[in-house]
């Protein structure tokens, strides 16, 4: 099946809406690392997934603004992936 650009278009402006949170342990940290990651949750658990199988040193993700966070694989101790969400509109997201 072909799909045109306006389809592809579609569905990339469809995965703009939804949000994924990752919560990310790390090792002798006291806190836990949130975001909102604008990345499927089959994509997150793939980098995770890839950083842990030691392909590449860090785990990178890249949050809905545009911020990266990188971590050291070997620090790692957790990876939540919360369940996809729609994003929120009005004064409740600022």
């Amino acid at each position: 099946m072909l799909r045109t650009a306006r389809h592809n278009a579609h569905i990339t402006d469809r995965r703009r809406d939804i949000a994924v949170e990752v919560k990310i342990g790390v090792q002798h940290a006291p806190r836990e690392i949130v975001l909102e990651s604008g990345q499927s949750a089959e994509e997150v658990e793939r980098v995770v997934a890839d950083a842990l199988a030691g392909k590449s040193p860090l785990l990178s993700l890249e949050d809905e603004r545009g911020r990266k966070v990188v971590v050291p694989a070997d620090r790692l101790a957790y990876v939540e992936i919360g369940a996809p969400t729609a994003r929120k509109v009005g004064f409740g997201t600022l």
